[in-house]
């Protein structure tokens, strides 16, 4: 019977990923980019500026920069290090080149996204916001459209409760817990039916309590939270990275000529070129919007918290999210992957990354495994409380407020964490796919209906003089 189910996912999951939805989503990025004339070019340092320099004025619950580590913390996570990783394994190397395509695009996406986020977005009498997809759609696209943004808060909070903010981050954390404490499984207890490590019971235990303080205290709570993590673990993996690369700096020419080969199926076998092409395509763009999340609607949720008063200087804000997760953060994964060689080593998941800094970095294999095991930690948990305040958001539009259903679902969200160090990994990804697909759908449709919108604000601000 799970045998069968499974079988089920994977086709479904190949089905809703499949070449229609690839286009959908690169050819939304591409007009995009046409319309704004290469803004994650041009724009891209004034970006970064003001990513750290907070607006002295403006509506909102958070800071732009607290909002931008809110969106950071749901997208820096697992994807970084497992994603990345599941990508290379089953795609061959060439899907890293088509998650850097997938992001330049998606760059321009995510910009759209930030500036829709701010100009549809709604504002109590007593300061709560809400915004982002659903309220774009109904403000923005009219009231007749109103069932589509209950479309996407659907899938949005099922994409929360089952999919990338659960399972997929709560597993990777406990697979590598498991993998360093208990790596021989010389310590198991049966549930279930199965026998797991009780390294990975107590982790997720104590992960599910973590979760549990911080969730219920709110958005304020969970940006404080990002705004202290995030940055830090961010650096922190970035240079263990570049340590990799620059001890092994000879390889680097070659792992990028590898990555371009497989990418445009170079290295395939005769009569193959063509099907290499097409899984490299679809693993790296899958596994980039994964990581990113770029047209899936979920940093808009987070960037209509923040004080501002300039959709497009939030957007630009937005923006930088997806260079910072993907561009930077991702590729230095996917190199010390690549030079290392970790992808042909037989393995699944987090050991192959485990492996890569195992090989690359001047420290024993059990220190390379611990301060990757912290890295995980640490990217994972801040999805988790980030993905916890995006579904709520989709709950709470979807039941019209409702406060009861909301604390429902935080209770149902922290059963989920508990139950997710039990889920197997393939399960687990294939179900984030198939969710991740189904809400990107209703917010590529709106983002393309509201293209204009995006163009006319971009317009005005610029023509205003902005600057700096």
């Amino acid at each position: 019977m799970l045998e069968m189910a499974s079988v089920c996912l994977k086709k479904f999951d190949d089905f809703v990923w499949g070449v229609p939805l690839i286009v959908l989503i690169l050819a939304t990025g591409i007009f995009l980019t046409v319309r704004l004339k290469g803004m994650q070019i041009r724009r891209l340092p004034i970006a970064l500026k003001y990513m750290v320099k907070n607006e002295e004025e403006g509506h909102g619950e958070v800071s732009s920069f607290a909002a931008l580590c809110t969106a950071l913390s749901a997208t820096i996570g697992t994807g970084n290090i497992v994603g990345v990783a599941t990508a290379i394994v089953s795609g061959g190397p060439g899907a890293l080149f088509w998650m850097w395509i997938a992001a330049f695009f998606g760059m321009a996406t995510k910009y759209a996204e930030g500036v829709l986020a701010i100009r549809y977005r709604t504002i109590d009498s007593d300061g709560h916001v809400l915004g982002g997809p659903f309220y774009y759609i109904e403000n923005g696209m009219g009231k007749n459209w109103r069932w589509l943004g209950k479309i996407f808060a659907f899938f949005g909070a099922g994409v929360g409760l089952l999919g990338i903010g659960t399972f997929t981050q709560v597993n990777g954390i406990t697979a590598a817990v498991g993998d360093f404490f208990d790596g021989e499984k010389a310590h198991v207890i049966s549930l279930f039916g199965r026998s797991y490590s009780i390294a990975v019971v107590i982790s997720g235990l104590i992960l599910t309590v973590c979760v549990a303080l911080v969730v219920l205290g709110g958005i304020k709570r969970i940006a404080k939270v990002s705004e202290v993590v995030v940055p830090f673990m961010a650096v922190f993996y970035v240079i263990a990275c570049v340590v990799i690369l620059v001890l092994n700096a000879d390889r680097i020419p070659a792992a990028f000529l590898t990555i371009l080969e497989s990418a445009f199926g170079l290295r395939a076998a005769a009569g193959g070129a063509l099907g290499s092409i097409l899984l490299a395509m679809q693993k790296g763009i899958a596994r980039g919007i994964f990581s990113n999340e770029a047209g899936l609607g979920s940093a808009p949720i987070a960037a209509a918290a923040a004080q501002t008063k300039e959709p497009v200087r939030q957007g630009l804000v937005s923006m930088t999210g997806t260079f910072i997760d993907t561009i930077v953060i991702c590729t230095m994964t996917g190199l010390t992957i690549v030079l290392t060689d970790s992808h042909l080593a037989g393995l699944e998941g987090v050991a192959v990354t485990t492996r890569a800094f195992q090989m690359g970095l001047p420290l024993p294999a059990a220190a390379s495994s611990f301060l990757l095991m912290l890295c995980l930690i640490f990217f994972a948990f801040t999805t988790i409380i980030g993905w916890n305040y995006y579904g709520e958001r989709c709950l709470e539009y979807l039941s019209d407020r409702n406060r009861r259903a909301v604390m429902i679902y935080r209770v149902l969200y922290i059963a989920a964490i508990f139950i997710g160090p039990f889920m197997t990994v393939e399960a687990v990804w294939t179900i984030a796919d198939i969710f991740n697909a189904l809400m990107a759908l209703p917010n590529l449709v709106a983002i393309l209906a509201l293209s204009s919108v995006v163009v006319k604000e971009t317009k005005a601000y610029w023509e205003k003089g902005n600057r700096t």
